[in-house]
């Protein structure tokens, strides 16, 4: 069973901010995948359970606010006994540019609170990411920046990206992740 995890936070005001990609790209990859699966409240987390490639996953959006998401996290993990090596996270990254993303086995959180949180809950940094960028206006207060609208250049941006990154999470379900890392990874555009 595998447990995909995208990182954002919760309510409407929230919807089309940067902190928000994690929950954005887990929604528009069920769409595109059509399914029709309902979303069920558990331990203060959305979750959706479905098969894929014959095999099971829950996909969670934890509700508790990007800084407590470790907590729901765990739960999930102790509830539906996960292993850490089939978690993977779907978060925002302020140190790639728009367009580009990287994907990582395990790690630092790199400053990002949501990951921060995470590890402190996981006890462990073994867990594996898909960091999407959204670039960083060093001109703006961080919290202001990641709370920031999405403008609709930099949305067209995403959805060319997230085709992309639908590709790439149909081969996470098939490959070893290092080979996904392989064929997914580059350099920053």
């Amino acid at each position: 069973m595998k447990l995909i995890v995208g990182l954002g936070n919760p309510g409407k005001e929230y919807n089309n901010t940067r902190h928000n990609i994690g929950f954005q790209f887990i929604d528009g990859y069920l769409e595109n995948k059509s399914v029709t699966d309902s979303w069920s409240n558990k331990f203060n987390g959305l979750y959706l359970q479905t098969f894929l490639n014959g095999e099971k996953v829950i996909f969670l959006k934890p509700q508790s606010y990007m800084n407590l998401s470790g907590g729901v996290v765990k739960r999930y993990v102790d509830y539906f006994n996960i292993d850490l090596d089939d978690i993977l996270v779907v978060s925002d990254d302020l140190d790639l540019s728009i367009g580009n993303f990287k994907l990582r086995a395990k790690g630092s959180s790199g400053g990002h609170n949501g990951l921060k949180d995470i590890e402190r809950n996981l006890s462990s940094s073994e867990y594996k990411r898909l960091k999407i960028g959204i670039s960083n206006d060093k001109s703006i207060d961080c919290r202001d920046y990641v709370l920031g609208n999405i403008s609709s250049n930099d949305r067209k941006l995403y959805n060319g990206l997230f085709k992309e990154l639908y590709n790439l999470l149909d081969d996470y379900f098939q490959l070893p992740f290092s080979d996904l890392m392989n064929k997914y990874n580059r350099k920053n555009r």
